[in-house]
């Protein structure tokens, strides 16, 4: 099985759902997609196939969010793409779906 993981390494969420998809024996990319984040079209596709929206795939903790309470989709999508931190962690993506593994435990899901 080939997964995909959007990941930060200093997140511990993050980290856990990295360990559970090589533990189940997972041909494994990991993007740190502060350094490359995927790109505008990419990020829609994974919310799309994921079944959340842009608002529910924002880290509405970060500073950065705090002017988005009114925004749409699209404007969300344009804050993400301007900052990468943005983006709630860690996305996984195998041919079984997609999670925002938040719990990580989540991504067993799809494994």
């Amino acid at each position: 099985m080939k997964a995909t993981i959007y990941h930060n390494p200093r997140c511990g969420t993050s980290r856990n759902a990295l360990a559970m998809i090589e533990e189940a024996g997972a041909d494994v990319t990991v993007i740190e997609y502060l350094k490359a984040p995927p790109s505008r079209d990419e990020l829609k596709r994974l919310y799309e196939r994921a079944g959340i929206t842009p608002r529910e795939g924002l880290r509405a903790k970060e500073e950065a969010a705090a002017g988005l309470a009114d925004a749409s989709d699209d404007e969300i999508l344009d804050a993400m793409m301007r900052d990468p931190i943005l983006i709630n962690r860690p996305l996984v993506e195998t041919d079984k779906g997609v999670r925002l593994a938040r719990p990580s435990e989540t991504v067993k899901d799809i494994l």
